[in-house]
């Protein structure tokens, strides 16, 4: 087992097969490309993005269905081909084996989800991409608990 320090957790251990590799990093992270997915019971369901370059960067994320269950996502072909899909224009379902995650903002008086870029990860090749939603109807600041139901693109 690996073993990796984390700001948050502490020192953890981890199975190299549950990493999550970004081809092209994140935006504004592009060096980093080597992520651990943390689920923690009680905190569950946020999942949290970490760093295994650089212990300081963890994001938090929420499955997309959670914020909005209409959720559409839409990959590009170079979205698809980084993450290991073939190329292809159709849209991809959101439970086609993909996990696809809003990271989270949390602001003063505000908590807030993006959902024009989520985090998309393929289980089956350990590969993932910050997806700019095709679409162009979602936002990068939804409300969280703020009632007004989904997000839907019409």
């Amino acid at each position: 087992m690996a073993r990796c320090h984390t700001k948050y957790f502490g020192e953890m251990t981890y199975d190299e097969a549950a990493v999550w590799r970004f081809p092209a990093g994140l935006p504004g992270f592009e060096a980093e490309r080597r992520f651990l997915p943390i689920e923690q019971p009680s905190t569950r369901p946020l999942v949290y993005i970490q760093s295994l370059g650089s212990p300081e960067v963890c994001f938090v994320g929420l499955p997309v269905q959670l914020v909005d269950n209409a959720y559409r996502l839409e990959l590009s072909d170079e979205d698809r081909e980084l993450i290991g899909l073939a190329p292809g224009v159709e849209d991809v379902p959101s439970d086609g084996g993909l996990l696809c995650l809003a990271l989270i903002s949390v602001r003063e008086g505000a908590t807030t989800a993006n959902l024009m870029a989520p985090v998309v990860a393929n289980p089956h090749t350990g590969r993932a991409v910050q997806s700019i939603s095709l679409s162009g109807c979602y936002s990068h600041q939804h409300p969280l608990g703020d009632g007004k139901g989904d997000a839907s693109c019409s």
